[in-house]
């Protein structure tokens, strides 16, 4: 359903490999430079319902605060109302809903979008005039470009800025995003998320109806920068190029900082034996000892073992066949791919078995049960991906997913940056990052 548009994946191999450089340098396209993903896009109804109401009992109030002191900042929201039509946020604070027309070829959004923010100690206050899923609220030093599709099965797509490619027509934009839903039933859950790369820092805090506030501070001021000279170094270290994955403008400025899952699906080779020797040291070891796993879950904790190419987990609908770098850094390929037909202890192993390959404890003391390390155990064996390691190091409270499962960890402790909460009034988003 979502092919690559005007694009074959050689052709957009070649087209990456020609811009990659250390670091990578963006180099701005048109919509035909557009790679359509599952990544970079949202799918609605057919056809708009512009019978979704534009106002709710209890609307979500938002507040940008402009912590930045860079050029102008322009906010944008998108996301799927109750109904699953598309819907970005008119400066006229009412829904907006892209609709393609029929057109097979993205048609950019010319509607009124984005909104401007005011200077920086200055916030910017808006509501959401419904209920929203898988939304982001984007913020951009700048103008980003958003576009519209129709689907291969007919629904309305949204085509959302990419950060995988150096061609994207928003490529040269700084931006950021916070993603969120908020649901009449489920309330409110908001995350700050580099499980797909770091870009304008970001924090927040959630304030709900009982007047409780949760706050996710995110990254340090300067942080981009500082994340970039750290990779270099790890990359004088090992001889891994962990500084590809900083992307600079074409006058050297930072702009953002891929992950690895992100760097792997545009150079594919990259890295592909790193874990090979990890990964033959935990088979050896977990063929004549269990690795347990604690479901944190109904099963409780189920017992492990490897036997030949396979581990194998009690209870578990089937078994793990050796991951690759790729499986690792995604959570989501080979090894770590949930089917339709996986039970439950399969669903709860995936998540905790991927975690600990990803943060390297597998070999660690008291390695053998997981999750039981705390977070100051984690990247500290290589091979491990040092991307998480040094984004964690630079968050003010540690909190803020780096990879798709950061909230595997002990009862009683939390990596991800998650706020979330029944009846929300407020969220405040400070953009430009926390002063210390």
């Amino acid at each position: 359903m979502r092919a690559f548009f005007n694009l074959a994946v050689a052709a957009a191999t070649a087209l990456v490999s020609q811009t990659l450089a250390l670091p990578i340098v963006v180099s701005p396209g048109t919509a035909g430079d557009l790679i359509i993903t599952k990544e970079n896009t949202i799918n609605g109804t057919a056809s708009p319902n512009t019978d979704s109401p534009d106002s709710v009992a209890n609307p979500l109030k938002v507040s940008l605060v402009n912590n930045f002191g860079g050029g102008q900042l322009n906010a944008y929201v998108t996301g799927q109302d109750p109904s699953g039509s598309l819907v970005m946020l008119g400066t006229d604070g009412k829904w907006y809903r892209p609709d393609p027309q029929g057109s097979s070829v993205p048609v950019e959004i010319n509607a009124s979008i984005a909104i401007p923010m005011k200077g920086k100690g200055e916030a910017t206050e808006f509501n959401l005039p419904d209920y929203i899923s898988s939304g982001r609220i984007w913020v951009a030093e700048g103008k980003l470009k958003f576009f519209t599709v129709v689907a291969g099965d007919g629904s309305a797509q949204l085509v959302e800025p990419s950060a995988a490619n150096p061609k994207d027509p928003s490529a040269a934009v700084n931006w950021g995003f916070v993603e969120l839903t908020n649901t009449e039933k489920g309330g409110i859950y908001a995350n700050i998320s580099f499980v797909d790369f770091v870009g304008l820092v970001m924090g927040m805090s959630l304030t709900i109806g009982d007047g409780t506030k949760q706050t996710v501070k995110g990254l340090g001021q300067g942080a981009i920068d500082a994340i970039c000279k750290e990779l270099k170094t790890q990359a004088g270290t090992d001889s891994q190029p962990w500084d590809e994955l900083c992307v600079t403008d074409a006058g050297g400025k930072s702009l953002r900082v891929v992950s690895p899952n992100l760097y792997l699906s545009t150079n594919a080779a990259a890295m592909e034996t790193y874990y090979d020797a990890y990964i033959e040291q935990v088979w050896a070891k977990y063929a004549s000892t269990d690795l347990t796993i604690n479901t944190q879950a109904d099963a409780g904790k189920v017992a492990c073992r490897v036997s030949g190419d396979t581990l194998t987990c009690a209870g578990d609908n089937r078994g793990y066949r050796r991951p690759t770098v790729a499986d690792i850094w995604g959570c989501n390929s080979g090894a770590f791919e949930i089917r339709e037909s996986d039970n439950a202890v399969h669903r709860a192993v995936v998540p905790r078995l991927c975690a600990a390959f990803y943060r390297t404890t597998l070999l660690a003391e008291g390695g053998a049960l997981q999750p039981s390390l705390q977070a100051d155990s984690y990247y500290k064996a290589d091979p491990t991906s040092h991307y998480s390691r040094i984004v964690h190091a630079h968050e003010l409270d540690g909190k803020g997913y780096t990879f798709s499962y950061d909230d595997v960890n002990p009862d009683g402790e939390n990596e991800a940056g998650v706020v979330s909460g029944m009846s929300p009034q407020t969220l405040e988003i400070t953009v430009g990052g926390f002063s210390s």
